[in-house]
């Protein structure tokens, strides 16, 4: 490999972009926010009926109160829980809701029997624009839909501020060059792309080689801003195969960054403690939780002191907790908003 790629001079925004001017220095965006949302009339979301009665949405149909029977109603609980988390945070300012598109065919077409799971972009955008204060838009483009570069330009139009994939279970190879197209627009928009990274069991029709984040060697060469959901986690409990590709791709790329969400997970909190002994990588470490997952303390009881622990298993706000026990455990990291563009 060629020597440390630098990104273009606009690749990188600063701290004064966007909204990063207003944000209190000692507070932080979550980048890694999921919604989940019933179809309604003209939302474009989708749940399907076995993930309805997974362990995952079980669980939030019981920590939201969620009556399923009503679909607008169960999605407003979902907004209003999650509103009233965030606002209650003492280190999470604002959180990037994240969209989930679709399976699409070969020829660019939606591919709705082999898509479990939609939530749409204009439902992520409208509810950015309803509350400013507390959500940021993070869009979801599958680059295999015909009209990607379309659709690219009508989101960050609207205000996206980034686009979220999931190559395992979307249908698509991150490394596929011909998907530069869309990754030269990501960078010439200036539109962080967020892609999961290591192996994904919530929803079904994966194809797991897709989260190896080697792929996403073709979009930093290209000058996107590349962010590797989960630390670069396998999601393979203490089997960290990714950790030689992680250092690699910080050292070769100054445009790649990587978000701590879901690392308290037992299938992913072995990276966290391992990311504990690079502290040179903690700069591009992003906030992020993973929300509505849970943020687990268990793993830390021993770490820190009984008082750090008793302080964290005390929070029940995941977006805290999340903050405290990255602070505790000495593992570092910046908010997304650093470098994030105005538009």
């Amino acid at each position: 490999m060629q020597a440390t790629r630098q990104p273009p001079p606009d690749c990188w925004a600063g701290p004064t972009a966007g909204c990063a001017r207003s944000r209190r220095r000692d507070r932080v965006i979550d980048c890694h926010v999921h919604l989940a949302a019933l179809r309604t009339t003209d939302n474009g979301c989708y749940i399907s009926p076995r993930l309805l009665n997974s362990p995952l949405f079980r669980f939030l149909r019981w920590k939201h109160r969620l009556p399923i029977e009503d679909a607008a109603r169960s999605n407003q609980e979902y907004v209003k829980g999650l509103l009233l988390e965030l606002r209650r945070s003492k280190h999470v300012e604002k959180a990037v809701l994240l969209g989930m598109d679709g399976v699409y065919d070969a020829n660019g077409m939606l591919d709705a029997e082999k898509t479990e799971f939609l939530v749409g972009n204009d439902y992520v955008l409208g509810l950015a624009r309803s509350y400013p204060n507390e959500f940021l838009p993070g869009v979801s483009i599958n680059p295999q839909r015909r009209d990607a570069l379309d659709e690219l330009d009508r989101c960050v139009t609207a205000g996206a501020k980034l686009v979220k994939v999931l190559p395992n279970t979307q249908g698509f190879d991150p490394g596929n060059r011909k998907y530069i197209p869309f990754y030269t627009k990501l960078a010439q928009r200036k539109i962080p792309l967020l892609s999961h990274v290591g192996y994904e069991f919530t929803l079904t029709r994966q194809d797991q080689s897709a989260g190896d984040p080697s792929k996403l060697r073709v979009p930093l060469e290209e000058g996107v801003t590349v962010i590797a959901a989960h630390g670069c986690s396998s999601g393979l409990f203490f089997y960290e195969r990714y950790i030689p590709t992680f250092l690699n791709l910080v050292q070769l790329y100054k445009n790649f960054f990587s978000d701590v969400s879901a690392l308290t997970l037992p299938n992913r909190v072995g990276m966290l403690l391992r990311l504990r002994r690079y502290p040179e990588t903690h700069e591009r470490l992003l906030f992020g939780t993973d929300y509505p997952h849970l943020v687990f303390h268990w793993p830390f009881g021993r770490r820190g002191g009984s008082g750090s622990f008793r302080d964290i298993a005390r929070t029940d706000n995941r977006f805290d907790k999340q903050y405290l026990i990255l602070k505790r455990l000495g593992v570092g990291f910046r908010s997304v908003d650093q470098f994030m563009t105005s538009s």
